[in-house]
């Protein structure tokens, strides 16, 4: 199995920026809440296709934990029922963890493909934590960045029930971000270990400027994530059929989020410049520069042309994917 693990580890690491693709789908869709409790969807392990499953109906069964919208309310089966021809309110719980109570099957189909992503990424998780133990002897580094990665993976899905329970809080989601960033740079650091590791030459300057570039692309990851709850909150005032409405009056974190790109472009041809007359020999410096110009347009698009179907996703997941390239990069250039 020991032979295996680098290929346990891509796996691993591709089923990570699945979910990222997945997340960003769902927030592209406005399709956070449609599930509205967690791990079950409206207490269905298969959530509902119609909205007839989840309205109150006489003379109908519902098993415990079930949950139905009634009065523009949730309400949770607290045992097996056989309704009759009146509501009992004695055998349902109000649902009190928040009060969405709508339900789109559009958007309960999207997160859940969402949560089922989530949970078949666990898969090779357990691969990675099961086969590292063996190279516990030989290199105790691969062991703890396994368990790391897997111990984050559990933090991750319980973060994803806190994002649901808050009604998506911002800062939650933006927490629930860089915890998949950090675990994409913990399976990363595992490849590098495992690789012929092939370096090209030292530069301190380099190196400290791919520092500086991981950073802000960690804060601008961070800063876009509150630019889109701001988006969600104009959407839900406006309509979704109006998300063109969404950016006419932004906040100040819009701004500074849309500035700070300036500074990243500048940092990364700084990186391109060094690579090129110094001669270092770092392949992935052009394939940064090929995602931030990905990233830059994008992001005009999504505000000059409306949010062109698709925008949203290849911007937040091509964002997470530069972010990967970053830390690699800057596991390559670092002094050993």
């Amino acid at each position: 199995m020991k032979k295996h693990f680098p290929l346990i580890v891509k796996i691993a690491l591709i089923s990570v920026y699945v979910i990222f693709l997945a997340g960003s789908v769902v927030r592209m869709t406005g399709s956070g809440m449609g599930c509205p409790d967690w791990p079950k969807c409206f207490g269905y392990y298969v959530p509902p296709t119609s909205e007839e499953q989840i309205t109150w109906q006489p003379n109908s069964e519902y098993k415990k934990g079930m949950i139905i919208v009634k009065n523009e309310a949730l309400f949770v089966a607290e045992h097996n029922i056989k309704t009759t021809e009146e509501f009992n309110a004695n055998n349902w719980e109000k649902y009190t963890k928040h009060n969405y109570a709508k339900f789109n099957k559009y958007h309960t189909w999207t997160e859940y493909i969402n949560r089922l992503s989530s949970a078949l990424a666990g898969i090779p998780f357990l691969f990675l934590i099961f086969v590292s133990v063996k190279f516990w002897k030989e290199n105790k580094q691969i062991t703890l960045l396994s368990f790391g990665a897997f111990f984050l993976m559990l933090f991750e899905a319980w973060l994803g029930k806190t994002v649901v329970d808050s009604n998506l809080k911002p800062a939650i989601i933006t927490i629930h971000m860089v915890g998949g960033l950090i675990i994409i740079a913990l399976l990363l650091w595992l490849l590098y270990i495992l690789s012929d590791r092939k370096k090209g030459a030292y530069n301190s300057l380099f190196s400290k400027l791919v520092i500086i570039s991981a950073v802000f692309s960690l804060i601008q990851i961070a800063l876009g994530t509150q630019v889109r709850q701001f988006i969600d909150e104009q959407v839900k005032l406006h309509g979704f059929e109006n998300k063109h409405y969404s950016l006419m009056d932004p906040s100040l974190k819009f701004y500074i989020h849309r500035s700070f790109t300036i500074a990243i472009v500048l940092v990364n041809l700084g990186l391109f410049y060094l690579n090129q007359v110094k001669g270092l020999g770092y392949k992935l410096v052009n394939w940064i520069i090929a995602l931030i110009f990905l990233e830059t347009i994008t992001g005009i698009l999504m505000y000059y042309a409306e949010f062109p179907l698709g925008t949203q996703a290849v911007h937040l997941l091509s964002g997470a994917i530069l972010f990967g390239l970053q830390f690699y990069l800057w596991l390559q250039s670092r002094k050993d």
